[in-house]
């Protein structure tokens, strides 16, 4: 086992602590509306709404390992300027330990994207620079750094401050800490004795030479000999993951991509999601499975987006589970919270839905109309039991969740063990409480409680002629 290799067994800790360094840049986004090209040239004007800063390069690494529960830590460099002001600030306000060397008469590298609607229409740059001195500062802290650091990543961007990384990479071998690296510079002698390099197809090709699909993996376990090398992984696109490693494993993740709006950040957010994986005590393949969620997830929101704890467990939950929609209850009240936060109206409707007919259907969209999420609560298969008598359910819980899953009126299912869904109703606090017609107002389970909460309580019309019962009475003749 090597010395990086015992590091991370070492670490198995409840809360591993991750060092980033790098170079860290400020995005900056200004977004508004077009509606009109301009009179002086043929490039359309925007309307500036609002503006927002997020984190880029080594900062977005550091950030997104923050978000998914680790320590982290962030050594670089920032300009003595209002970009490296705002950088600092941003890091704070995420809750990462920020080691800055500010380097004096030097700018922050920026990058302004600007945006109409979902678009980009054009993106500003303005790129710093790294002094000798505050490189070399920048060195000095590095090791001290290194006491009680599960792993370390080094985000390079080629802004300078990775410039002496071959010494950096052998103090940290030295000191038995596993080093991570996103590369960016053409140099390979740059990269050697990494524990895992991490370049995306267009970066191992400058690297290492173009070589056809078919090859990679060959190229890549040459690569790992070449550079001495623990782990090599690609990451590929739409193409998804490969990692070989030195004892000539090969693995080939598919993407987990399912809508692409903007790849922003992705490649930061695999690296943090993978280091905080392995440094949790994930094997390696496992970890760069979770990476490949995470990229999925990021890749689906607009602009550099720091994916955290809650969306990566939501999304593993829910590919272990094939459905898309049911969740557990904690799960669920954080996206409700969430949905709140941002003015979203609660429909809550509950039932067995053990044979799904016309008359659900018509209940459950109508029931979504009436607001923005619809949860619907479903009795498991003991409480169906106790209520509608054997053989019932003649459909498991995994069956109706999916079914339920399907339809494009239900947001969320949830499981609830009790004959009644009333401390369901309690945790997730409609805004409406939609019932069928075979109830009244007066006893709606949890109608109290929702008025009490300011809430309201809708009673929906029956369909003629369509229920459970009265079907599986017909199958039985």
């Amino acid at each position: 086992m090597s010395p990086a290799t015992d590091a991370l067994a070492g670490a198995q800790d409840a809360r591993p602590h991750i060092l980033v360094v790098g170079d860290a840049m400020l995005d900056r986004y200004i977004i508004g509306e077009t509606s009109r090209i301009s009179p002086e040239a043929p490039v359309p004007v925007v309307q500036a709404g609002r503006e927002e800063m997020r984190a880029g390069g080594a900062a977005n690494v550091a950030a997104n390992v923050r978000a998914l529960g680790p320590r982290s830590s962030l050594l670089t460099v920032v300009g003595d300027d209002s970009g490296g002001r705002d950088l600092i600030d941003l890091m704070a306000a995420q809750g990462v330990a920020l080691d800055c060397v500010i380097d004096k008469g030097q700018r922050t590298t920026q990058k302004t994207r600007l945006i109409s609607g979902a678009q980009q229409i054009a993106r500003i740059d303005h790129d710093g620079s790294v002094s000798d001195s505050a490189r070399a500062e920048l060195a000095r802290r590095f090791e001290a750094r290194l006491d009680g650091v599960s792993a370390v990543i080094f985000s390079d961007y080629d802004k300078g401050a990775l410039t002496d990384l071959p010494a950096l990479l052998a103090i940290a071998r030295r000191r038995g800490v596993p080093s991570f690296v996103d590369p960016k510079v053409a140099d390979p002698a740059r990269y050697a004795g990494a524990f895992l390099l991490k370049p995306n197809a267009r970066e191992f090709h400058a690297l290492f030479g173009q070589c056809p699909d078919e090859t990679l993996a060959a190229r890549a376990r040459a690569v790992l000999a070449e550079m001495d090398l623990d782990y090599l992984v690609v990451t590929r696109g739409a193409k998804g993951i490969l990692m070989v490693s030195r004892t000539g494993e090969v693995v080939d993740h598919p993407t987990e991509a399912l809508e692409v709006f903007d790849v922003t950040g992705a490649g930061d957010t695999i690296i943090a999601a993978l280091v905080v994986g392995i440094a949790e005590g994930l094997p390696i393949a496992a970890a760069i499975d979770q990476a490949n969620i995470a990229a999925s997830i990021a890749v689906s929101r607009p602009g550099t987006h720091v994916v955290t704890r809650s969306e990566l467990e939501e999304r593993l939950y829910r590919r272990s589970h094939a459905m898309t929609k049911l969740l557990p209850l904690p799960l669920l009240a954080g996206k409700l919270d969430h949905a709140r936060a941002g003015g979203a109206r609660i429909v809550f409707t509950n039932g067995c839905f053990d044979v799904l007919h016309a008359g659900h259907v018509r209940l459950l969209d109508l029931a979504r109309r009436q607001g923005d999420v619809l949860v619907v609560g479903l009795n498991s298969d003991d409480s169906v039991r106790r209520l509608k008598g054997a053989p019932r359910p003649v459909n498991t819980l995994a069956d109706r969740a999916e079914v339920l899953s399907g339809l494009a009126s239900v947001d969320h299912v949830v499981l609830f063990e009790e004959d009644t869904p009333l401390d369901l109703i309690r945790a997730v606090r409609p805004d409406v409480l939609v019932k069928g017609g075979d109830y009244s107002a007066d006893t709606v389970v949890g109608a109290d409680l929702v008025r009490e909460g300011g809430g309201q309580v809708m009673i929906a019309p029956l369909l003629a002629g369509r229920s459970t019962t009265a079907i599986l009475g017909a199958l039985a003749r």
